[in-house]
């Protein structure tokens, strides 16, 4: 590694790199045993917020396993999607562990993206019935996109029910992933239809601090798996009492959340994400279990999955290098 210049990955680069999923879900499962093990550094993120539920957040962290160091600055605005722009940006930079120099700056758009589905599987892998068969999807964006292929790398997945409150969005979504993972995929007309026959349910929809969620008690059914991306966005109070696993991916994070005026009627994670993976905590032990996995997104995520990208871009010969 040249220590008088660092290699600039954009967006475009990233995605022509073309990390597979699999390979994604491998790396967060392992980040997340060195997790469960103690041997990581995250400070919770401090962030700034200049709109109502929007952020920008700085999310440092160190895996000395994957001599992986670094921050992402990242921001998400929801009102972004009526403009035309990315609800999530910002960037990320790897530092050298041994020296402190960085190496490399890229786009965390695209990593964010990958990186959170691969952890919602993770969880799935841990606390979903390993014979789901049928999704349902709740908000058809980016992550209601990814989780899907997520989840279709562990699971034998059959069929699909989607939902968007924006039908034209519901309807490309349809068509697109259908053709993309050669699932048979329904839109549905309310979100019920999308959740009551599920066996793994994703709910996606933006992250808001005074939610009015939409989905009670009741229609998770027994032995059923849900993923909330958009913390308790989607699930009312009533509906999370039910849940009879409740995990996160980093206790203090979850707490830090909470000081800040989220999660004021979400029970406490029984678990998070490293403790069921080194088998610190149990994950599903009964069919008929109602569990979720309400992660909050880690630094450690990106910097299990950035030096891969970082890696295999270099050897492609892809990004611009820059001098110091």
């Amino acid at each position: 590694m040249n220590e008088e210049q660092l290699l600039y990955l954009s967006r475009a680069d990233i995605e022509s790199v073309d990390l597979d999923m699999r390979s994604i879900i491998d790396l967060l499962e392992a980040m997340f045993r060195e997790k469960g093990a103690g041997r990581v550094e995250m400070p919770p993120k401090p962030g700034i917020h200049t709109r109502p539920d929007a952020f920008i957040h700085a999310m440092p962290a160190y895996i000395p396993a994957f001599k992986s160091a670094g921050i992402k600055w990242v921001s998400g605005y929801p009102e972004n999607q009526s403009r035309g722009l990315p609800y999530i940006s910002g960037l990320l930079i790897l530092n050298d562990d041994d020296t402190g120099l960085p190496y490399s700056v890229m786009d965390c758009t695209w990593i964010t993206a990958y990186r959170t589905a691969a952890a919602s599987a993770v969880s799935a892998r841990y606390l979903a019935r390993p014979d789901s068969e049928v999704a349902g999807i709740l908000a058809c964006g980016v992550q209601g996109r990814t989780n899907l292929e997520a989840m279709k790398v562990l699971f034998p997945l059959k069929r699909v029910y989607a939902y968007d409150i924006d039908r034209a969005v519901q309807d490309a979504y349809v068509a697109d992933m259908s053709d993309r993972l050669g699932l048979e995929i329904i839109g549905v007309d309310h979100p019920r239809a999308a959740v009551s026959d599920s066996d793994i349910v994703v709910t996606s929809g933006p992250i808001l601090i005074h939610p009015e969620p939409a989905i009670p008690e009741g229609w998770l059914k027994p032995g059923g798996f849900a993923s909330a991306v958009d913390f308790d966005s989607y699930w009312q109070p009533s509906a999370l009492r039910q849940i009879d696993k409740l995990s996160t991916d980093d206790h203090k994070q979850f707490e830090y959340y909470r000081s800040a005026g989220y999660f004021q009627n979400t029970p406490p994670p029984y678990a998070d994400l490293g403790e069921l993976v080194v088998g610190d905590k149990p994950g599903r032990t009964a069919a008929n279990e109602r569990t979720m996995a309400m992660n909050l997104g880690l630094a450690l995520d990106d910097m299990a999955v950035a030096p891969e990208i970082f890696r295999r871009a270099r050897d492609m010969g892809i990004g611009t290098w820059l001098p110091l």
